[in-house]
């Protein structure tokens, strides 16, 4: 079989690295200069009473912070009509298991937040193998208010605001793009349904008995939290990626 990249001797391949890496070095510091521009936003003070149901029953907002002093909430697309999560966001939320016990000992809590009916939410985890905090936001304004749920209303108008732009023209099940119409079945549901729900990343901070919100971000805003991503950025053949390619992690080898 022929060789599909071009070789060279190992010399040749050091000082490419060493540019390579001059690169990245500069990439880094560009991602920490844009991370304190992260943490430099204004606050912003919460004052609306949302309310969650969780393993402990109902709770508030600032509840889900368990004492610590910084709260990351993943916006997770599970809607009340959905029978399985999102395949993308599962795949993110592979990593949190992982990484909560270290966030924790750094005063912030993770939670998941999706409108599906807690139930739904906590059969789902158990078929993942997952164990970290999942919240039903059910009959709750916060998936609205934080621009990752949006009405039919809305779609049909073609009014959708998500990641800080106006989303675009209406769209008819027919005209969406195969890989959401696959998703969407794969959630159970259709691509109208689907994509009502969105995905986001939201943070909050409590001072002084006040919660208040930080950051959100929103589609490849996310990419950063992806944890199988970060790995093949770094594989020889890159993401490689020809259509929808990853499943839930219990799908693999399935026909």
């Amino acid at each position: 079989m022929a060789i599909t990249h071009q070789t060279s001797t190992r010399e040749k391949w050091l000082q490419a690295r060493l540019d390579l890496l001059a690169a990245e070095k500069d990439l880094t510091h560009r991602s920490d200069a844009v991370a304190e521009l992260r943490q430099a936003l204004p606050w912003v003070r919460i004052d609306k009473d949302y309310v969650f149901d969780t393993e402990a029953g109902r709770v508030s907002l600032k509840d889900l912070f368990q004492g610590r002093s910084q709260l990351l909430v993943y916006h997770f697309m599970f809607g009340p009509d959905y029978t399985a999560g999102c395949p993308s966001c599962s795949a993110i939320a592979d990593g949190f298991d992982g990484v909560s016990p270290h966030l924790a000992n750094h005063d912030v809590m993770l939670w998941a937040v999706s409108r599906a009916p807690l139930a739904t939410l906590q059969g789902y985890r158990r078929r993942m193998g997952w164990a970290f905090p999942w919240a039903s936001s059910a009959g709750s304004d916060f998936n609205a208010d934080f621009n990752v749920w949006f009405t039919d209303a809305q779609r049909q108008a073609g009014t959708i605001e998500y990641n800080y732009k106006r989303g675009g023209h209406a769209m008819d099940a027919a005209q969406y793009p195969e890989p959401v119409r696959q998703f969407a079945a794969s959630c159970g549901t259709d691509a109208p349904t689907y994509t009502r729900d969105r995905p986001g990343l939201s943070t909050f901070v409590l001072e002084d008995g006040v919660v208040y919100h930080t950051y959100s971000a929103y589609a490849r805003g996310v990419d950063g939290i992806w944890g199988m991503y970060q790995f093949l950025d770094r594989a020889p053949k890159g993401r490689n990626e020809q259509g929808i390619w990853w499943k839930r992690h219990d799908e693999y080898g399935k026909s």
